[in-house]
C-alpha cells in the first residue's frame, strides 16, 4: 500500500509539503533550472553545469527531493502519438463544497484513465480537470461517465484544447 504524501503541519488536510526547512541558495535553483531545461542530465553533467563536486551534487539533489522542492522528473508527451489526440479541459462547478465532497473527488480523479491533471481552484469553477482521449465520443463518456456523474457536480463546461503552448519552465 502506498505512504501518504507528508501532511502540511498548519492543515492536515494539504496534500502539499511544508516550505523547505532552509531557503533554497543560488545553487539549489541553478539545480532547479538545469533539470526544469533537462531532467535526464547525468549527475555527472548536472554537477559540471552548476560547478559542484559531483558527490555534493547528488546529495543537493537528494536534499531538493527531500524537501519536497523537486516533486519529480516527467516526460512530456505527446498525447496524439500516444493515439489520444483529443484534449479538453473540464471546469466543474459542485453544488456543495463539503470537505468531504471535495476530498472524495480528489481522490476518485486521481484514477481515472485519460485525466492528466486536475486543479482545484478559486472563482466560478471548483476544479479544472485536464484529459485526453482517443475520439470525440470517448471524451463525451470520460466527461459523462466519470466528471459529471459525480455526486454533487452541478455544472460542466468542456473546453477543446486546439494547442498546448508550452510556458517558460525558469524559475523567476
Amino acid at each position: 500500500m502506498a505512504s501518504s504524501p507528508p501532511r502540511s503541519p498548519r492543515n492536515p488536510r494539504t496534500p502539499y509539503p511544508p516550505p523547505p526547512a532552509r531557503p533554497l541558495d543560488d545553487t539549489d535553483r541553478a539545480l532547479v533550472h538545469a533539470l526544469l531545461d533537462d531532467g535526464r542530465l547525468s549527475n555527472a553533467e548536472l554537477a559540471r553545469r552548476v560547478g559542484l563536486a559531483e558527490s555534493t551534487c547528488a546529495g543537493r539533489v537528494r536534499a531538493l527531493i527531500g524537501a519536497g522542492v523537486i516533486r519529480g522528473i516527467h516526460a512530456d508527451v505527446d498525447h496524439a502519438a500516444l493515439g489520444r489526440p483529443m484534449e479538453a479541459i473540464v471546469a466543474l462547478r459542485f453544488a456543495g463544497h463539503t470537505r468531504v465532497s471535495m476530498d472524495s473527488f480528489r481522490e476518485r480523479i486521481a484514477a481515472v484513465p485519460g485525466v492528466i491533471a486536475a486543479f482545484h481552484v478559486a472563482g466560478a469553477d471548483d476544479f479544472l480537470v485536464h484529459v485526453t482521449a482517443p475520439t470525440s465520443d470517448d471524451l463525451r463518456d470520460l466527461v459523462l461517465d466519470h466528471l459529471t456523474s459525480v455526486e454533487g457536480v452541478a455544472h460542466a463546461q468542456t473546453s477543446l484544447v486546439f494547442e498546448r503552448i508550452p510556458g517558460v519552465r525558469q524559475l523567476g
